[in-house]
């Protein structure tokens, strides 16, 4: 029988977890998949805060597992967090970011949370996972070079005259819908191997090799996409736009949730096991916090970042928010903690410098604070998280 002190630590874990996914609903997952829609005038802050909690819900339950079980047993090696560790971590995370969001400025969650996690491990002897930490630096560093470099050459072609405007739309729509088909779901695997695509899913019954399948269904997908835009772009190309950039705006909403709910319960993850708690149990309970987050905080960020880091259109809107949904899918399929708000602010630098104009209306002021808030986001949980844990313990023994 599980022991009252093993349920009551778990519990006071959970809550810290829950405030945790709070937070990061009402920042990065909340404010950003939608922060370029609302800036392009596509939709009101009150609505996308309100679309971006269920959707960011949605993709925590059916996409948050490779993320999860990195943040809870991937970052630190030889020991395995303790229930006053996992909450320790929870809270100071929470609470950096947390005050991001009263601040206006926004903290990098993933790098807040990833530091945390790291500090209250060494504090407990473990050692640095750096095989790891090579994986996730490598992405957070490529992500403003990849993102903001994609988001500036889409902006670029969208203004380009020689070629057709709605034909470059249906073109970005066709590629959006290949990554649809391609992104793996842990409920359409088989057989006890994992997660499958929708166009791996599709294709089993087909005869021929499975490659072939995979790629004649992701064909299909992807023309069913480009022929959904090509029909709303024959009434009013502007009115086509806005529709794309609301879809895109969903995705990566969906593809957020994925991500960050791994940031909220993957130290949870360790603890559970004496509870046998399902990795689901935990998703569900993480996404609930995600869009209360989302519906309550959300729309103050999302006005920050729609309005004071760029004047955004629709044209440059969907430039930001295509690469934006690459990124996080990749790194949902791979299991890196990412932070939203540098892969959405890298995009609108990107596609605001494709402008006509210095800057592209981007605040070079704000840019650099937001910056700086990154880099002591992760040192500062580091040092505070480590701090923490060794005078907690140190009191308690």
């Amino acid at each position: 029988m599980v022991e009252l002190v093993t349920i009551g630590t778990f519990l006071v874990a959970a809550l810290a977890s829950l405030f945790m996914a709070w937070a990061i609903g009402a920042g990065s997952s909340g404010s950003t998949p939608f922060a370029p829609a609302v800036g392009a005038n596509a939709i009101s802050v009150m609505r996308a805060g309100f679309l971006v909690g269920i959707l960011g819900f949605a993709g925590a339950v059916l996409q948050g597992a490779n993320v999860s079980e990195a943040v809870g047993a991937d970052l630190i090696g030889g020991v395995t967090l303790s229930p006053m560790a996992a909450t320790i971590a929870l809270i100071i995370a929470a609470a950096l970011v947390a005050t991001g969001v009263f601040a206006g400025y926004p903290i990098a969650t993933a790098f807040t949370v990833t530091g945390a996690v790291i500090g209250v491990g060494i504090a407990m002897g473990g050692d640095p996972a750096w095989a790891k930490y090579t994986e996730i630096a490598t992405l957070w560093i490529l992500t403003p070079f990849v993102g903001g470099g994609l988001a500036y050459t889409i902006a670029r072609l969208l203004r380009s005259e020689p070629i057709a405007e709605e034909y470059l739309i249906m073109a970005l729509a066709a590629l959006v819908g290949v990554i649809v088909a391609n992104i793996e779901f842990a409920i359409l695997g088989s057989g006890g191997s994992g997660g499958a695509s929708i166009a791996q899913a599709s294709s089993r019954g087909l005869p021929g090799p499975e490659l072939v399948g995979v790629a004649a269904v992701t064909a299909v997908i992807a023309a069913i996409w480009a022929g959904a835009i090509a029909f709303d772009l024959r009434s009013e190309i502007e009115r086509g736009e806005r529709h794309f950039l609301l879809v895109l705006g969903g995705l990566v909403a969906f593809s957020a949730g994925g991500s960050q709910v791994g940031l909220a319960v993957g130290p949870l993850i360790p603890l559970s096991g004496d509870l046998e708690l399902p990795l689901l149990a935990l998703l569900v309970g993480g996404g609930f916090g995600l869009l209360l987050g989302s519906w309550t905080g959300a729309p103050r960020m999302i006005k920050a970042i729609s309005q004071d880091y760029s004047s955004l259109g629709p044209r440059r809107s969907i430039a930001a928010l295509i690469p934006s949904f690459l990124i996080a899918q990749t790194a949902v399929l791979y299991g890196i903690p990412v932070s939203f708000n540098e892969i959405i602010v890298s995009a609108i630098i990107g596609s605001g410098y494709a402008a006509a104009g210095a800057g592209g209306g981007v605040s070079a002021r704000k840019m650099g604070y937001t910056v700086l808030a990154w880099i002591g986001s992760l040192a500062g949980s580091i040092i505070v998280s480590y701090v923490g844990f060794t005078v907690i313990e140190a009191m308690l023994s």
